[in-house]
């Protein structure tokens, strides 16, 4: 039988086989980005106060004379993506060229007040993400996440009992967390009237020191499972305390809940807020939940950011979690017994829920 494809023109069906490519060779986008932070590039980089040659980059790494050629590949492909920069000009001594950092890899430059290397490092995990060759069979297992399928529990109880792994996951979150920093001192309007916020989920406490540090007459507790918070001590205005949110969450004004709720199925979520509303002690003209979410919008969002929201869906659906858009969103707060929201802003991926009950 002949197949439709012979209707298209030539030079249609070879840009179709260059696309199909780019996404059989896109592996290579993760492990070379993990390459280089294994290897320290941007740091080696940092540390050398200025754009790096080729020679004297391998010369730091100790690589084999015959691996030479393949550093430079290596580095050329990551300066395509963005991640370095290569300069070329006479300053660079023996006109060589040499790598200089990007916003990109400055992220990555571990030491640094805003370093995103633990989120690169938890999710290139090869046990976390060797399971993504499994989405054939997990597609067709009833009810069973991806994790459940491949690592024989779901993450979390996987998390609970491979405390290298639960290290590895609270330290890639916190990273993320801090990047929040750029912006809170901007929405100040949202922790206003409030006196005491319980940040659900808040694993070592990241977010809750650094909304404390930005709001300092604010009260904040991060409610975690023992098992994340059992070691932790807090000070003036920070505590931990330890429980399972589908049960009971302490009381305070304000409960605030970052990227916790798209983990969950909608029946999970609208028992989470319900909790939630439970616990709020100020009235309804004062306390709310405060959610830290995406929200899809693919009518808004430019291309490369709807991908990045999309992946993030898969990678949801991937724990029986989903990605919701603002009508999604508002169908849980009515269900869980929510008067009305309001959605702000907050990052390029990321927005501000405020849900009034």
């Amino acid at each position: 039988m002949a197949s439709s494809i012979h209707n298209r023109k030539p030079s249609e069906i070879l840009k179709g086989q260059v696309q199909l490519y780019r996404y059989i060779y896109g592996l290579l986008d993760s492990m070379c980005l993990k390459w280089c932070i294994e290897m320290n590039i941007p740091n080696i980089i940092h540390d050398h106060a200025k754009p790096i040659s080729l020679s004297d980059l391998v010369s730091v790494l100790k690589v084999p004379s015959t691996k030479f050629g393949n550093v430079q590949r290596l580095m050329r492909y990551l300066a395509h993506n963005g991640i370095f920069e290569i300069i070329t000009n006479q300053e660079i001594e023996n006109k060589e060229e040499a790598y200089a950092l990007t916003v990109v890899s400055e992220l990555l430059v571990k030491g640094s007040e805003l370093c995103l290397s633990p989120m690169a490092e938890g999710y290139l995990n090869p046990t976390i993400s060797g399971s993504y060759n499994h989405l054939k069979k997990w597609i067709y297992e009833d009810d069973l996440t991806l994790f459940d399928v491949t690592l024989g529990s779901d993450l979390w109880k996987f998390l609970n009992q491979n405390p290298e792994n639960n290290r590895s996951f609270n330290e890639a979150m916190a990273s993320d967390s801090k990047m929040i920093n750029l912006v809170l001192k901007d929405y100040g309007f949202v922790f206003g009237g409030l006196e005491s916020i319980v940040d659900v989920g808040g694993g070592n406490g990241t977010m809750g020191k650094i909304i404390c540090d930005t709001f300092p007459k604010l009260k904040c507790v991060v409610f975690d499972l023992p098992h994340v918070v059992g070691n932790l001590s807090g000070d003036n205005n920070l505590s931990y305390v330890g429980g399972d949110m589908f049960k009971s969450i302490p009381r305070a004004d304000g409960i605030v809940l970052k990227w916790i709720l798209h983990d969950w199925t909608d029946k999970d979520c609208i028992k989470i807020l319900e909790k939630c509303k439970e616990a709020i002690t100020s009235d309804e003209k004062v306390g709310k939940v405060i959610l830290i979410e995406i929200v899809m919008n693919e009518k808004k969002d430019d291309h490369q950011v709807t991908q990045l929201k999309m992946q993030m869906d898969i990678n949801m659906a991937c724990v029986n979690g989903k990605e919701r858009n603002e009508k999604e969103w508002k169908k849980l707060f009515v269900e869980a017994g929510f008067k009305d929201y309001k959605i702000s802003p907050l990052t390029e991926l990321l927005s501000l829920i405020e849900v009034y009950p």
